[in-house]
């Protein structure tokens, strides 16, 4: 089955020009899958962090968002017990003219800037907005044990 040049011109760019931190490689035999890994800002409680993840380009790309979710443990407000990822541009602020490389830039970033307000894991964001230095704590330990 054909890929749309689109997957092919984003995929090439993904990998002759990574964003910092961040690797994605296609699957040899599903060129819509790709294994992701993001290392953890610097700064962050994820920092030093190397995190897996998957991100599935569904056939309705660009026209629908890709399917991204953590395949690494985190403890993040935003990322819940499933790896699935609480992100707007991944739901109803998805524009067709966002690319795979500004997705998982997004999703960088948001392991830099937590948002306990838009919670995907209600527990974890209860322990953010109570305590923030305990729960980057727990964020940093989940690291070193679960992304080193």
């Amino acid at each position: 089955m054909a890929l749309p040049k689109r997957i092919i011109k984003e995929t090439e760019r993904l990998v002759a020009d990574p964003a910092p931190g961040i690797s994605a490689a296609p699957h040899e035999d599903n060129l819509r899958y790709f294994d992701v890994t993001i290392q953890g800002p610097d700064g962050s409680p994820f920092q030093n962090g190397v995190f897996k993840l998957e991100l599935f380009l569904p056939e309705e790309y660009p026209m629908a968002p890709p399917k991204v979710r953590f395949l690494t443990k985190i403890y993040h407000p935003n990322i819940d017990k499933l790896g699935r990822i609480c992100l707007d541009i991944l739901k109803d602020k998805w524009s067709p003219a966002l690319q795979i490389r500004t997705v998982l830039l997004s999703i960088q970033a948001l392991l830099s800037s937590p948002n306990p307000d838009d919670p995907l894991a209600a527990d974890v964001a209860k322990h953010y907005k109570e305590d923030e230095a305990g729960a980057r704590q727990v964020s940093k330990e989940w690291t070193e044990t679960y992304a080193t």
